[in-house]
């Protein structure tokens, strides 16, 4: 399997969307799965169920970063390169799907508890979220492959 594929499975498993994409290329930059999951944890629902950037695209923004990230604060390096590939991203991503943010792309705002009850009542995210995540992980590896 694709690490596309293999980042649904893991949402399949029941973790959220940030954690299933930075899962499957944490350990390629020296993180386990254990570390990405909880790094990852609260960005799920947009961001702590806030509704706002969609948690696959959040995990995706974490892999840019840890491929591009600055690490150095002595002025050796820049932000540049991560910022340039996380609006790609951005781009890609919502030329797919019309949006980075969750409460659009799932129809319902997880802030709300009445919307968030009715979401998952209705299956929303079981629907929409597998293949959010893995068009996230196909886009993201696209990115730091290229």
């Amino acid at each position: 399997m694709s690490k596309a594929e293999d980042a649904r499975a893991t949402f399949s498993k029941g973790l959220n969307c940030s954690q299933a994409v930075l899962a499957e290329f944490a350990e390629d930059f020296g993180l386990d799965r254990v570390m990405a999951y909880k790094v990852a944890a609260g960005f799920g629902g947009g961001m702590g169920h806030m509704g706002k950037t969609c948690g696959a695209v959040t995990g995706a923004f974490m892999v840019i970063g840890l491929k591009y990230g600055m690490t150095a604060v002595d002025g050796s390096q820049s932000h540049r390169e991560a910022f340039h590939k996380v609006r790609e991203f951005a781009d890609k991503f919502r030329a797919q799907h019309g949006s980075i943010t969750c409460a659009k792309l799932l129809g319902a705002d997880f802030s709300k508890p009445g919307e968030f009850r009715e979401a998952v009542k209705n299956g929303i995210p079981q629907k929409i979220c597998p293949q959010l995540v893995q068009d996230a992980a196909e886009i993201v590896e696209s990115l730091i492959n290229s």
